[in-house]
């Protein structure tokens, strides 16, 4: 039987099979990337609720696996030695089970390259700026009386979703073929729409692209699946 004492996280979080992919998260849309990719790879794994809500994801046993308090995480309990292995950030995820399974990032180095570069682009402008948007126009920092982050957010986030809109000009995935990539962006488009109700704010429907790129998305099986994993309650 696998071995998963020697991360402390499991006794918090005990396993129910130690041969599955443990994963450590929360229905949002960094959270959902890697159970989508886990859904769409077929891979066997165990979601683990770490409620946000509540500050579980500062808890002594949480942090043992990322010292960062940021969901998601992940044990693999066959890594690329045959032992377990954990990771965290949802993009180096993205990758690891990418490579793991050969699927959703393409071994041409061109191809691969480019693939590569727009999971970037989510990971360093697409989540932080809309993440920051969303505190501004949903959440604590609806209140701030200073105008002045609000509209600087809220114009980024814009500016970004027009680079992407554009991407998406005949093309039905950011990279031609469905990929990490897409995984990576449209959990926050999502985000926009659902989390953030920020349709109108951010002129959803003018754009020529998204709207059709986004509900392609969600009418994949695996989306679907893992757009509930872990499930809240």
């Amino acid at each position: 039987m696998t071995d998963l004492t020697d991360f402390p996280i499991t006794r918090h979080w005990p396993p129910r099979n130690p041969a599955a992919i443990q994963l450590y998260s929360f229905p949002t849309p960094n959270g959902v990337k890697v159970s989508i990719m886990l859904e769409e790879t077929g891979l066997p794994y165990e979601a683990h609720k770490v409620d946000i809500n509540t500050g579980d994801q500062f808890s002594d046993a949480f942090t043992s696996l990322n010292p960062n308090g940021k969901i998601p995480a992940i044990i693999d309990p066959d890594g690329p030695d045959g032992a377990p292995v954990g990771l965290f950030e949802s993009g180096a995820i993205l990758i690891y089970l990418a490579e793991k399974t050969g699927m959703l990032l393409p071994a041409d180095p061109r191809a691969r390259a480019e693939v590569l570069q727009w999971l970037m682009f989510q990971m360093g402008g697409i989540g932080p700026m809309f993440g920051q948007m969303g505190f501004f126009v949903k959440f604590g920092g609806k209140d701030v009386a200073d105008p002045i982050p609000r509209t600087r957010y809220v114009t980024e986030a814009k500016r970004l979703m027009g680079v992407l809109d554009k991407r998406l000009e005949g093309r039905d995935w950011v990279c031609g073929d469905y990929s990490i990539a897409d995984i990576a962006i449209a959990p926050w488009l999502r985000a926009v729409l659902v989390g953030y109700q920020a349709r109108e704010i951010v002129g959803w429907d003018d754009f020529a692209n998204l709207p059709a790129y986004l509900d392609r998305f969600l009418a994949r099986d695996a989306v679907a699946r893992g757009l509930v994993q872990p499930p809240r309650d």
